[in-house]
């Protein structure tokens, strides 16, 4: 079973009488343990595919399964339910609350948890979390006296506490510096082989998606390209890139 899978979705959003088609039959799956990368420009659908796919938006039209489970028409109630239980987000904003300790912002979401843990396991287990991720000596510190990438790996923390199946990283390296980014990156890579953690990035940037196992490209609401790095379709790819480039250069 896969675990996700998406068949004709389409998403139209409406300003008054007219519509706006934003998602046009989008059809895709994505295995367990896959690090992936969603990769499109501003304006082509990608980030309204990830709320749909985070169960934070519906789509007008069309299947969505998440582990065999059909959730598209599931109520605000329910989804809300399911992301709590299910999936875990890190924002480029890193969206940390500012006069709370890295601790305490890692334990937030266990006070929503279905399981309902003590405060002693909340914060053992937020302490392991943070300790995972290169932080178990910043537990007491409060975002201001952090870093960009501390606070991101706060954030990926967090985002990793209720154990979810799915995590998603919208630009995650959008406030940080090229040589922060590539450590939060590899930190991914390392969740996604060590602990087997299904991770979509969410980008703009080739040079983030470079990073994941498999590129899916959207464009005006479609999927127009997915590839793996390394195979002879993404070198081919990346060729014929370069070579357009060259042609459109100024000639020597």
């Amino acid at each position: 079973m896969q675990l996700i899978e998406l068949r004709a979705i389409h998403k139209t959003y409406y300003l008054g009488e007219i519509a706006v088609p934003v998602l046009k039959g989008v059809s895709m799956s994505v295995a367990h343990g896959e690090l992936l990368a969603l990769m499109g420009v501003s304006g082509s659908g990608k980030s309204t595919l990830m709320n749909i796919l985070g169960c934070l938006d519906r789509p007008t039209s069309g299947e969505y399964r998440l582990e065999g489970r059909e959730v598209s028409h599931l109520s605000s109630d329910q989804r809300a339910l399911l992301r709590n239980e299910k999936l875990g987000f890190v924002f480029q904003n890193f969206n940390l609350l500012p006069r709370t300790n890295a601790l305490e912002n890692v334990t937030m979401p266990l006070t929503y948890a279905a399981d309902h843990l003590s405060e002693r396991e909340a914060r053992r287990r937020a302490a392991e979390m943070l300790t995972r991720v290169g932080l178990g000596d910043r537990l007491d510190h409060e975002p201001s006296q952090l870093s960009g990438g501390q606070q991101q790996r706060v954030a990926i923390a967090r985002a990793l506490i209720n154990r979810p199946s799915l995590v998603f990283a919208d630009e995650p390296t959008g406030n940080l510096d090229s040589r922060t980014s590539e450590d939060v990156l590899s930190m991914f890579q390392e969740l996604n082989k060590e602990d087997g953690i299904t991770i979509i990035l969410v980008t703009h940037d080739a040079n983030v998606a470079r990073h994941a196992r498999r590129i899916i490209q959207i464009h005006d609401g479609v999927i127009v390209d997915d590839v793996s790095p390394g195979t002879g379709a993404f070198a081919e790819a990346r060729s014929e890139k370069a070579f357009s480039t060259s042609e459109t250069g100024d000639s020597p």
